[in-house]
C-alpha cells in the first residue's frame, strides 16, 4: 500500500509541475485538426474541432476512429471528447496547447478545473522508444471554488480503431497484467498486410487499452450505449461484459470503457490515465518478407511492452515534458514565435507518417507513407522534404529512410540509369509502382530523383563527418553522379517533386538540385580519398552553378524555367548551398529571390511559382530559410501560421493549399511537414547541440 501511495504522489506531483509549465506558455492557436494518438501511419487518431467533443475523433485519412471522455460532476455529466451522448452540455474548453510530443486540453466549469493530455513519447533519440506504438491519456482535475465537488472520469475507444471498415467482424477480450487491466479488440480475420493503397485503416493486430490496478479502474467492454447510460445515470459502468461476439464493429458499437471514480475533490489535483498501445504483429513487405516492427527487434513481446510503458509512465512523461519545452526554447530562439508554433504542431504529424521497422539483421528501416496523395510507401522525394527534421535530431533515421530505396536500387531489377520515385504502395514495399514502375521510363523524375538521393547521402556524410554509410553504395551514386553530369543543367520535359504541376523542360529549381546534388558527389568523393573524381564533378558544378546564374537571370529575380522570361518559382533547393557549405552560389542570389518574394506574398503565403495561387508548405519555409534576415524570415512564417489559423478545412496540416483562399488544395498527415525544421539546421550551434544527443 505505501509504495502505491509513493507512485500517486510522484504522478500526481509530476503532472502538476508540467501543467503549470505548460499553462505558463498559453498561446492563442488554432490547429486545422488536432494530434492525439500519432504512432504510425494506421495507429493515428485526431480531432477535427475547435472543442475535442464538437465531433467524433478520426483517423488522419477523416474515417471515424472514436475516442470518448466524460466527467461527471456532482451527479451531472459533461463532454470532454468525441459526440458521445448529444444531448449531453460540453464541460468549457478554455485553452489548447499542442507541444511536439503532447496535446493539452485546459477546461473549467461546475467549480473544477480539468486538463485533458495525450502524450505519444516520439523521442528522436531513443529508437526503441520512438517505435513502441503508444499513447497516454491522461486526466487532471481539482477545485477551483473552494468547495468539494464528487468526481467521476469515463472514457471509451470503439472497435472502430482495429477495422479499415466498420462492416468488418471483431473480437475482444480482456486480462490482468501482473497488476495491469488490458483489455483488447481485434478483427477477427487477421488480413496480415493482404491489403495497400491511401485510404486504408488496418485490419490485422490488436489494440489495447491499459490501466494499472492501483487507480482502482471500473471496466467493461460492451455497446456504446450501455457503457455511456450507465455513466451518465450512476456514474459507473455495467458489470459484465458483453458476450455477443464476434460481430460487425458498427454492431451496436462495442466498446473499451473505462470508469474511474475519483470521489471528493478539493483544490489538490487529483490524476489518472490510460495507456493506448496497437500491436501490428509485422508493419511492412519489404520484397516479399515481412518485417516486425522496430521494438520486436529487442526481444519483447506485447505483454512486456504494456508492462514497461505502465512502469514508465512518469519517466516518459517527463522525457516528453523535458524535449518539448527545450524544443520549443530553441524554436523560438531561431525562427520566432510563429515558427515555434508551426513545428509544434509537426513533429509527431511528420514523424507518425512513417513506420520503424527491424530487418533480418536488426537494422532499422524507416518507411514513410505518402499520405492523401497515392499511398507510395518509401517515395524518395517525400523523404527528401522531410530529411531536415531527422538531420536535427538522429540521423540513423534518414539513414533508415534511404536504406530500402538504396537496397532497391542496388537489385537487378532496378535497370534504369537514375534513382527510383519509391518502392511500392503502403506498407508493400515490393517495387516501383509509380509511373513507369520497372519497365517504362514514362512519367519518372529522372533529374528529381538522382538529385535527392546524391544530396542526402551528402547529408548523412556532412553530419556524420565520415563517408561511410555513402561508401556502402557508391556504384548508385557514381551512375546517378553521371547521370547528372549529362541532363542535370538543363533538364528536358519531365516531372519533378511537384508532379501535380505537370511536367516542365528547362525547370529552372531543378537544375538547381542537380547542380548542388553534383557539388556534393564532389564532397562524398573529397572525403572518400577520391581526389581526381572529386575535382572533376566540383569542376562541372562550378561551371553549371554559372551557366544557371546566366540562362536563369531575369532582372530583378530568377526564371521558372529558362525558356520563359517573365515567369519566377521558388528556389527552395538552394537552401542546401547555405546548410550544407557548398557554397557554388553566391548570397546574393539568395537574397535577391527574396527580396522579390516580398512583392509576391499573399494574405495566407508565397504561391510555388507564377502559374497558380497554390503553395507547398514544406518549400515555402525551405524558401523563407534562404533569408540571412529574421524579419524577412518571419514574414514569410507569418503567413503560413495565417493559413494554419484560418484555414476552414479541418484536417490534419496540409502541406498544399490556396494562399489567396486558405482552402486545402490536397495532401494532409504528411510527413514532408517535417521539412519546416530546415531553419534549424540553418543554425550551426542549435544542430551540433540537438545532434549530440542522438551520438
Amino acid at each position: 500500500m505505501k509504495n502505491v501511495l509513493t507512485i500517486l504522489l510522484v504522478i500526481t506531483v509530476l503532472f502538476f509541475s508540467l501543467t503549470n509549465c505548460l499553462k505558463a506558455q498559453k498561446r492563442n492557436f488554432r490547429p486545422p485538426a488536432v494530434p492525439l494518438v500519432t504512432c504510425d501511419p494506421y495507429f493515428s487518431i485526431w480531432s477535427f474541432s475547435n472543442h475535442p467533443a464538437d465531433d467524433w475523433t478520426k483517423h488522419w485519412t477523416g474515417k471515424n476512429m472514436a475516442l470518448t471522455s466524460m466527467i461527471r460532476i456532482d451527479g451531472k455529466c459533461y463532454r470532454i471528447l468525441s459526440r458521445g451522448v448529444d444531448s449531453l452540455p460540453k464541460l468549457p474548453m478554455n485553452n489548447i496547447i499542442v507541444n511536439p510530443t503532447q496535446t493539452i486540453y485546459y477546461f473549467s466549469g461546475a467549480g473544477i478545473e480539468f486538463t485533458l493530455t495525450f502524450s505519444t513519447p516520439l523521442i528522436p533519440s531513443d529508437l526503441k522508444l520512438l517505435s513502441e506504438p503508444i499513447t497516454y491519456v491522461s486526466w487532471k482535475v481539482q477545485s477551483i471554488d473552494n468547495k468539494e465537488h464528487d468526481v467521476q472520469i469515463y472514457f471509451d475507444n470503439s472497435a472502430e480503431v482495429a477495422v479499415n471498415t466498420v462492416d468488418e467482424k471483431v473480437s475482444w477480450s480482456r486480462f490482468n497484467l501482473n497488476g495491469i487491466k488490458v483489455m483488447s479488440v481485434g478483427s477477427l480475420k487477421q488480413p496480415v498486410l493482404q491489403k495497400s493503397g491511401d485510404d486504408l485503416r488496418i485490419d490485422w493486430g490488436y489494440f489495447f487499452s491499459c490501466s494499472p490496478n492501483f487507480q482502482n479502474p471500473m471496466s467493461v467492454i460492451c455497446s456504446s450505449d450501455k457503457a455511456r447510460d450507465k455513466f451518465i445515470k450512476t456514474g459507473t459502468l455495467p458489470l459484465s461484459d458483453d458476450l455477443n461476439y464476434p460481430r460487425k464493429a458498427d454492431d451496436e458499437w462495442p466498446v473499451l470503457a473505462y470508469e474511474f471514480n475519483i470521489g471528493k475533490i478539493s483544490s489538490e489535483p487529483i490524476k489518472r490515465f490510460i495507456l493506448l498501445a496497437y500491436d501490428d504483429e509485422f508493419s511492412i513487405e519489404y520484397f516479399y518478407r515481412r518485417l516486425q516492427p522496430y521494438w520486436r527487434a529487442y526481444g519483447i513481446d506485447r505483454n512486456e511492452l504494456i508492462e514497461s510503458s505502465i512502469k514508465n509512465y512518469s519517466e516518459n512523461i517527463n522525457r516528453c515534458q523535458k524535449f518539448d519545452e527545450e524544443l520549443i526554447s530553441d524554436l523560438k530562439k531561431v525562427g520566432g514565435e510563429d515558427y515555434a508554433l508551426l513545428c509544434s504542431l509537426a513533429y509527431r504529424q511528420s514523424i507518425a507518417a512513417h513506420k520503424l521497422t527491424a530487418d533480418i539483421d536488426g537494422t532499422p528501416m524507416l518507411f514513410p507513407k505518402e499520405n492523401f496523395s497515392n499511398g507510395c510507401i518509401s517515395t524518395v522525394d517525400v523523404i527528401y522534404p522531410t530529411a531536415p527534421i531527422f538531420l536535427l535530431f538522429n540521423v540513423d533515421l534518414l539513414k533508415a529512410s534511404v536504406t530500402p530505396v538504396f537496397e532497391y536500387a542496388g537489385m537487378k531489377r532496378w535497370h534504369f540509369q537514375f534513382a527510383p520515385h519509391d518502392l511500392g504502395t503502403y506498407p508493400l514495399a515490393d517495387g516501383q509502382v509509380y509511373g513507369g514502375g520497372e519497365t517504362s521510363q514514362e512519367d519518372q523524375m529522372p533529374v528529381e530523383e538522382c538529385g535527392n538521393m546524391l544530396i542526402l547521402a551528402y547529408a548523412i556524410a556532412y553530419t556524420e563527418h565520415s563517408p561511410e554509410y555513402a561508401l556502402k553504395y557508391w556504384s548508385s551514386l557514381s551512375k546517378w553522379a553521371e547521370y547528372l553530369k549529362e541532363k542535370g543543367l538543363d533538364p528536358e520535359n519531365q516531372l519533378c517533386t511537384d508532379d501535380f504541376a505537370g511536367h516542365l523542360a528547362h525547370n529552372v529549381n531543378l537544375s538547381l538540385k542537380a547542380i548542388l546534388a553534383l557539388g556534393s558527389y564532389s564532397k562524398l568523393c573529397e572525403m572518400s580519398g577520391k581526389k581526381e573524381e572529386a575535382k572533376e564533378y566540383w569542376n562541372i558544378a562550378e561551371k553549371y552553378a554559372k551557366l544557371w546564374q546566366q540562362m536563369a537571370n531575369d532582372g530583378d529575380h530568377y526564371r521558372l524555367a529558362f525558356d520563359k522570361p517573365g515567369t519566377w518559382s521558388q528556389k527552395y533547393n538552394l537552401v542546401w548551398n547555405k546548410i550544407l557549405d557548398l557554397n557554388l552560389f553566391p548570397d546574393e542570389i539568395a537574397q535577391k529571390e527574396i527580396k522579390f518574394y516580398k512583392t509576391k506574398l499573399n494574405e495566407f503565403g508565397l504561391p510555388l511559382d507564377d502559374r497558380k495561387d497554390y503553395t507547398k508548405i514544406d518549400w515555402t519555409l525551405w524558401t523563407a530559410a534562404l533569408a540571412n534576415n529574421q524579419k524577412d524570415f518571419e514574414e514569410i512564417v507569418s503567413k503560413v501560421n495565417n493559413f494554419v489559423n484560418e484555414t476552414p478545412d479541418r484536417v490534419p496540416l496540409t502541406d498544399w493549399y490556396d494562399t489567396k483562399t486558405a482552402r486545402h488544395v490536397g495532401f494532409q498527415a504528411r510527413s514532408v511537414v517535417g521539412g519546416m525544421f530546415i531553419k534549424m539546421l540553418t543554425e550551426k550551434s542549435v544542430w551540433e547541440k540537438w545532434k549530440s544527443k542522438s551520438e
